[in-house]
C-alpha cells in the first residue's frame, strides 16, 4: 500500500523531570528532507533522531519540533546557580547601591529571578533520552497511520482514473474501423468531385499510406501496458512515488502523440479526456512517498 508524504502527528509525556512534547510534519518533496528543533539540553540526541527518521520515512520535508520543560527538584531534574553570573550581578547592584544612599536593598530572589542566575539541569539524562526516543516512536506510528490512511485514499482515486483512462482506450480503438473508412470514404468522394482519372493502384497506396497515418494501436497498446505498471506499482510495499512520476509522464507522452495522429472530433475528444485523467494523477502522485 502507497504512503502520502503528506501528514501530522503530535505527542505529549509527562514524567518526574518535566514535561515534553513533541511535533512532526511531513510534506511532499523530492527527497528526504529532515529539520530538528530541539531545546539545548536535547541536542546531543540529534543524530540519533535523524536515524530513526531515516529509518522509518522514505521521502518527504519533514519538520521535528520538541519543547521540552524541565520541572526543578523532581526526579531527574535540578536547579543549578550560575555562580560567576550571580556574583557579576550582586557587584553590579553594589556599584548602583553606593551612588543611591537611599536604595532598598536587593533581595536573593531578585538574583535569582534575574535571567540565567538559575537553570534546571538534568540529572538523570539517559532517563530522559529514554523517554524522548519512546516519544519519537510514538509520533513516528502516529505520523505514518495517517500516511497509510491518506495513501489509501490517493491510490483509490489513482486506481479510478486507470479504470476510466482503460475506458477511453476501448472506446478509441472501436472508434477506429468507422474513422478509416469514413477517411477511405472523403477520399473518394474528393477524387470523384476533381472528375480526374486516377490510377487504381496508386490509390490503394494513398489509402495504406494514410491507414498507417492514422494507425495508433501502438500508442494504445502502449497506454494499456503504462497502466498495468502503474496497477504493479501501486500494489508494492515500498516507496514508489518516483516510479509512479516517470510513468505519469509516458503516459502524458503517448496520449499527446494520439491527439497529434487524431484526423476525428472524437478521437481528438478521448485523447483529451485522457490528457486530463493523467494530469489528476499527475497531481496524486506528487503527494505519494
Amino acid at each position: 500500500m502507497i504512503k502520502s508524504m503528506t501528514a501530522f502527528a503530535r505527542r505529549e509525556s509527562h514524567a518526574g523531570w518535566g514535561d515534553l512534547s513533541m511535533e512532526l510534519r511531513a510534506v511532499n518533496h523530492r527527497f528526504l528532507d529532515l529539520g530538528l528543533r530541539l531545546p539545548e539540553e536535547l541536542r546531543c540526541m540529534e543524530g540519533m533522531m535523524r536515524e530513526r527518521l531515516v529509518a522509518c520515512l522514505g521521502r518527504g520535508k519533514v519538520e521535528c519540533t520538541v519543547r521540552l520543560r524541565l520541572r526543578p527538584g523532581g526526579d531527574g531534574a535540578d536547579l543549578q546557580l550560575d555562580e560567576a553570573l550571580a556574583g557579576a550581578l550582586l557587584a553590579a547592584c553594589e556599584l548602583v547601591a553606593a551612588r543611591l544612599p537611599r536604595a532598598a536593598p536587593v533581595s536573593p530572589l531578585e538574583v535569582l529571578q534575574w535571567p540565567g542566575v538559575v537553570a534546571a539541569v538534568v540529572t538523570d539524562s539517559e532517563r530522559l533520552q529514554r523517554d524522548v526516543l519512546a516519544l519519537l516512536d510514538a509520533c513516528l506510528e502516529e505520523l505514518n497511520a495517517m500516511r497509510l490512511r491518506e495513501g489509501a485514499q490517493i491510490q483509490r482515486l489513482i486506481e479510478q482514473r486507470c479504470t476510466a483512462l482503460c475506458e477511453r482506450v476501448a472506446a478509441v480503438r472501436a472508434r477506429l474501423p468507422e474513422v478509416l473508412a469514413h477517411q477511405r470514404e472523403r477520399l473518394r468522394s474528393r477524387v470523384a468531385e476533381l472528375q480526374v482519372e486516377v490510377d487504381a493502384e496508386r490509390f490503394e497506396q494513398e489509402l495504406a499510406y494514410l491507414a498507417q497515418k492514422l494507425d495508433v494501436e501502438e500508442e494504445l497498446d502502449r497506454i494499456e501496458l503504462h497502466v498495468v505498471e502503474v496497477r504493479r506499482a501501486l500494489a508494492r510495499d515500498e516507496p514508489v512515488g518516483r516510479r509512479l512520476d516517470f510513468l505519469m509522464q509516458e503516459l502524458h507522452r503517448e496520449a499527446n502523440t494520439l491527439a497529434s495522429k487524431s484526423m476525428d472530433a472524437r478521437l481528438t475528444q478521448a485523447a483529451v479526456d485522457m490528457k486530463v485523467l493523467i494530469e489528476q494523477m499527475r497531481e496524486q502522485v506528487q503527494n505519494v512517498e
